[in-house]
């Protein structure tokens, strides 16, 4: 009873925080969101050429699936 009561309550909390989370959007605060400076990556077109030295230098794939390279894994 004490183990079901225990579970009960810990669903009930990690539903609180989850729906903490979900939080409109209000118009006045989409111009902040949109900037640049809010992007995942700020530099796309520069993500990729560090993505592709990275994984030349670590002789490991990258994470956009490309094959391995041989490099020395210094840096």
């Amino acid at each position: 009873m004490r183990r079901t009561q225990w579970r009960l309550k810990l669903v009930f909390a990690l539903t609180l925080l989850a729906m903490t989370a979900c939080t409109p959007v209000q118009p006045w605060e989409r111009g902040v969101l949109a900037k640049p400076q809010m992007a995942l990556t700020p530099n796309t077109g520069n993500s990729g050429l560090v993505s592709h030295v990275y994984g030349s230098r670590e002789a490991a794939p990258a994470s956009s699936g490309d094959a391995g390279g041989g490099g020395c894994g210094c840096y």
